[in-house]
């Protein structure tokens, strides 16, 4: 069920759904429950994110993998995604006392000269001599993976990137209300001592 580091092994079925899977937003069903956030994926159903109640109810016995926050960004443990997942070539951090990879691209400059080693789809600088810095840069190499996916990924990548330099150069502020607060009479120097 794995893929290996040579770009003609299939993906398998989940992945690309997994890749695509919104999560974190609150259940339809449980949301007014404590652990109502959609943070699981189940790998035989193949459909979409839910929460821990619904993981009781409906995915039991299923093969089930919760997805994590990190900086805003999706990610899995590594003990988790190793049992039904080749991930050797992908970054891996440790957050919260635990080795995780980010599941998607995170949008980021290329990187600049003297780095030592960078993703090959990307290009974002990774810490090790890693090739890909999360599953789904590595997943793009990968037979099977849909073009069209890969292209709206990078079409969403661009959008980021565009929104954060937005961020970084904001718009002039507009000029005060006209009815703005002024201040009672005309100011009045003190008089000159003689």
């Amino acid at each position: 069920m794995g893929f290996e580091q040579d770009t003609t092994t299939l993906v398998p079925p989940w992945l690309e759904s997994m890749l695509k899977t919104p999560f974190f937003n609150v259940c339809r069903t449980h949301g007014d429950a404590a652990r109502s956030e959609c943070n699981m994926f189940c790998l035989d159903c193949n459909g979409d994110a839910f929460c821990f109640y619904c993981r009781s109810s409906r995915h039991k016995d299923h093969q089930v993998i919760q997805i994590r926050r990190s900086s805003y960004h999706d990610v899995v443990r590594v003990a988790e995604i190793q049992k039904v997942l080749d991930i050797s070539g992908v970054q891996t951090y440790v957050i919260n006392s635990a080795r995780v990879l980010f599941l998607n691209e995170r949008p980021q400059p290329k990187s600049g000269k003297g780095v030592a080693h960078i993703c090959e789809i990307c290009g974002r600088s990774l810490l090790d001599p890693f090739r890909f810095c999360s599953l789904g840069c590595k997943a793009s190499t990968m037979e099977g993976m849909s073009r069209r996916s890969i292209s709206s990924r990078q079409e969403e990548e661009e959008e980021l990137r565009e929104g954060s330099q937005q961020d970084m150069y904001p718009a002039t502020l507009p000029p005060p209300p006209s009815n703005a607060r002024r201040r009672k009479g005309i100011p009045h120097r003190a008089p000159f001592g003689s």
